[in-house]
């Protein structure tokens, strides 16, 4: 399989987590991936560490938006997804 698989991630108020989030999804063996990573209005320092691993890979895709909640920052990423499956 080399299909293209689209990971959503939704991320507010995570920053203790996230690097470890990211570097997790980055070292997959499977490679072919999108990486999407919804920030959904985060006061603490989550979206620039979305946007400092969106610089180290090409992979990564960042969007920004107001807090609206989980389900809908989910349903934001997997609209914005390419893979043909998505997680």
């Amino acid at each position: 399989m080399n299909d293209l698989v689209s990971v959503v991630v939704p991320v507010y108020n995570v920053e203790p987590f996230l690097k470890k989030c990211i570097d997790t999804i980055i070292n997959q063996t499977y490679t072919n991936l999108e990486i999407i990573l919804v920030d959904d209005g985060s006061t603490d320092l989550s979206g620039q560490i979305c946007d400092e691993y969106k610089k180290i890979d090409k992979r990564i895709k960042v969007i920004h938006k107001d807090n609206s909640g989980l389900g809908l920052s989910r349903n934001v990423g997997i609209k914005a997804s390419k893979g043909k499956y998505i997680t």
